[in-house]
């Protein structure tokens, strides 16, 4: 059986910082540089989204296979594979995503029925976007015709 012991010394640094911590979290010094306060206008109207590929039909009931972020003002980015291309296209189409999430006319796929639903929830500019559209299997995902929902 292996113990670890720890020294006074070790903990008295433990709880130095833990004090230093508290002080600064007390004094508001800590996580508030560069916040702007609550209800003050932007130049930029707000676009971010969360984009989901989730297993199954539904997908309130199915399992999460991927996420990603997406923001789009004031400039892309997130952690979308893609984000300069994807807002290029949300800015193209607006919040009718059919347009992107269709699979391509020449796209070869089985006609197995393995469902995979896509998800865009979020804001799109200031306004409130929910979007899903479900694929029989992921060969529609794979050919679908945007970046958007390629994670």
């Amino acid at each position: 059986m292996r113990s670890i012991t720890r020294s006074p010394a070790g903990l008295s640094l433990a709880a130095a910082g833990l004090a230093a911590l508290t002080v600064l979290a007390v004094s508001g010094a800590a996580g508030t540089a560069g916040a702007a306060p609550a209800g003050t206008d932007s130049l930029y109207a707000p676009s971010a989204l969360v984009l989901s590929v989730t297993g199954g039909d539904d997908a309130a009931s199915g399992t999460v296979l991927r996420a990603v972020t997406l923001v789009c003002a004031p400039r892309p980015g997130g952690n979308h594979p893609a984000p300069a291309a994807a807002c290029a296209e949300l800015r193209a189409n607006g919040p009718e995503l059919d347009a992107l999430a269709e699979p391509r006319s020449d796209a070869a796929c089985t006609r197995e029925w393995d469902p995979v639903t896509v998800t865009a929830d979020g804001v799109w500019q200031g306004r409130r976007l929910s979007y899903s559209y479900t694929y029989a299997n992921p060969c529609g995902l794979r050919n679908s015709i945007g970046v958007l929902f390629g994670i």
